[in-house]
């Protein structure tokens, strides 16, 4: 990847990876709102949660974000390979 290429391509990264993170919050609140009775996902600080309903949230919090991040940097790259041409890497 040339100078000029990584130049451009850093922008690109971390205004997707912005929104990637934008978009798997949205992912998460509406998979969290289907499986549970409430609302919003429990905080780890809030005691009257039980520990597997706050694990359960983590676990599926962490699914979740790698799996949109791993799709949007994905997308990225091979977008910015349609236009340039030229590999990220």
């Amino acid at each position: 990847m040339s100078v000029v290429s990584k130049a451009f391509y850093t922008p690109l990264s971390i205004g997707t990876s912005v929104l990637g993170g934008v978009a798997a919050g949205a992912v998460f609140s509406q998979i969290w709102k289907r499986v549970a009775d409430t609302p919003n996902a429990p905080d780890p600080k809030d005691l009257q949660r039980s520990n597997t309903e706050v694990l359960a949230a983590a676990a599926l919090q962490g699914l979740v974000f790698g799996l949109v991040r791993a799709a949007v940097d994905r997308a990225g790259a091979r977008g910015y390979r349609a236009v340039t041409h030229e590999d990220p890497t």
